[in-house]
Order: structure tokens, then sequence, then C-alpha cells
């Protein structure tokens, strides 16, 4: 079955085509993506109608290649600049009415549970009990536990384009803004730490997003032109010489480093804030890289109601 998954993310907007049957993993077919930045489209809590006619533009254009490609069935979801937008609702309805596609807002904690299903099911039940961190554009999802369903699954308001937005205002960033936005991520995090914790200390300690790859790219993980299988860390140890490095660093000077593309590259020092923070807090040595992440939950999900 070709299956289209269109996922609206913070940052990137993304129509993935993949080749899926039940008891198979699935196989990338094609993929589309546009670095729309919807998060820096938004006036206080709306988004802009620069940012919907954006989207728009994007929707045709993923249907247009959803039928050349031939998909079957197209799943359509929204994360959080759109799910946290006073009018992101409104938005969606106006896409639904126009264009026939269902795009559904994806509450935080469903982001992890699903985010959460994509790594137990790369890794398996052999991995125990699985603790899995995601940092997207709007958002951090953590989510842990022993089956497919874990234990606990939350989402926090510490998105790498949130952050970057709300809180830096130059590049490299001033050293008073980013104690200020360290002391904010942790005070986050360690709020529902307890949480997490209370279910026991994980076996396996996992981390998907590109925000993660990027910086296990950095501190010397494997290249993505070695496959999917290739194994990839990111040291607690490494990345904290890198968090200050990377703040002091330019946005061109960022974007020469090993993986870092230049739209990406201004979110890096607010990303290894985060991940630094939720490595110290979680007492993580390491994380390892998981390459399946919402998306390829989204698809397991579908399956899963299709032919069971």
């Amino acid at each position: 079955m070709r299956l289209g998954v269109l996922d609206v993310g913070s940052n990137t907007v993304h129509l993935l085509v993949v080749d899926a049957h039940r008891g198979a993993r699935p196989l990338p077919a094609f993929s589309h993506k546009e670095e729309l930045r919807l998060a820096a489209h938004l006036d206080g809590d709306r988004l802009t109608e620069k940012g919907e006619a954006l989207l728009n533009e994007f929707v045709d254009e993923a249907l247009r290649v959803a039928e050349d490609k031939g998909v079957e069935d197209l799943v359509a979801f929204a994360t959080s600049a759109v799910r946290d937008a006073a009018n992101g609702e409104e938005v969606l309805a106006r896409i639904r009415a126009r264009a026939g596609v269902d795009i559904r807002a994806l509450p935080g904690p469903d982001e992890a549970r699903l985010t959460f299903l994509a790594v137990r099911r790369w890794f398996g039940w052999s991995s125990g009990r699985l603790l899995v961190i995601d940092i997207g554009g709007g958002s951090l999802e953590i989510a842990a536990g022993i089956d497919e369903d874990p234990d606990v699954a939350i989402s926090l308001p510490l998105g790498v384009g949130r952050l970057t937005r709300d809180h830096l205002t130059a590049d490299p960033a001033p050293p008073g803004e980013l104690r200020a936005l360290r002391r904010h991520v942790r005070t986050e995090i360690a709020r529902r730490i307890g949480e997490v914790v209370r279910f026991g200390p994980p076996d396996h300690a996992v981390a998907t997003s590109k925000t993660f790859r990027q910086l296990a790219r950095i501190t010397g993980a494997a290249p993505s032109s070695e496959g999917p299988y290739a194994e990839r860390l990111l040291r607690h140890a490494d990345l904290v010489e890198w968090t200050g490095k990377l703040a002091r660093m330019t946005v061109e000077e960022r974007a020469g480093l090993p993986g870092v593309s230049e739209q990406r590259a201004p979110l890096l020092p607010a990303g290894a804030i985060v991940a630094d923070a939720v490595m110290d807090l979680f007492g993580l040595a390491e994380l390892e890289i998981c390459p399946w992440a919402l998306r390829e939950g989204v698809i397991l999900r579908r399956l899963d109601m299709i032919t069971g």
C-alpha cells in the first residue's frame, strides 16, 4: 500500500510517500519538503495571512505530488505552530473546505506517543524501558515506558524555533540572554521530570529529530551517507563542550559545520541548550539517535488501524 504523510511542522512542512504493509518496515518512496517556518509567521498567537497562504501553496503542491506518485491514502497532521495558534483550527477548516485535505492538529502528548511507538518498533522489545526525547520547532516531547504505549507522554513549549524567536534577540546572542534561556528551559523541564522518573530509570535512552541528528553529527557521529543502520550517539560530555561553542559562533560559521544547513543554523544554540538540559536533568551520559520519529509513528498507527 502506498501511503502519504503530510506533516505540517513548526519549521518544515513535509510530504513523505512510503510503501507500507503490515509486518514490514515502511519503505520511503519519495520525499517533498520545504522550510516554511510557520512559527515565524505568528503575529502574537495568530497565524498570519502570509503564513496561511504559504501553507495553502504547499498543500496544493503536495496534493499534486501525491497524485503523481500514486498515493492511495493520505494522512495529514499539524504540530505545535498550528496547534497552538489561536486561529489554527480556522486555518485548517479553510484548507479542508478548499482543498479537501483533513489536516488534524495533533495534541502534544499524542505527538510524544506516536514518536515513542516509532522508536519502540525500530529498536524492538530488547531495549526494555525506553526514554524517548524529541526536540521540534515548537515543542519538546518526552515519553517513557516498557510497552508500545508509553507510561508517560509529555509535551513542553520548548521547541528550537519558539525559543529562538521568543528569547534570543541577536545572533550570536548576548550571554545574558543565553543564561536566561538556560534557566527557563531547565525550570520547565524540572517541573515535569518527576512524572517520568517515578516509573524507574530507562534501559535505553533515545533521541529523534533533526536537531538531535545535527548535534550528534557535529560531535562526531556518522554522516547520513552511512545509512540508517549506523549507530549514532550523542554524548553529554561532547554536547556540553559544543553548547558554548555554538552560542559563540556566527550563523555562517554554524552553517559550515558538518550536517548543518543554512536554514537550521540559527536554531542550533537553543537546540543545544535544550538537549543539554534534558541529558543533565535525566542523568543521561549518552543518547542514541533513532532514524524513525513522528511521521513513521503516524504511518505505523495508520497501518494498525487499517489492517488490525
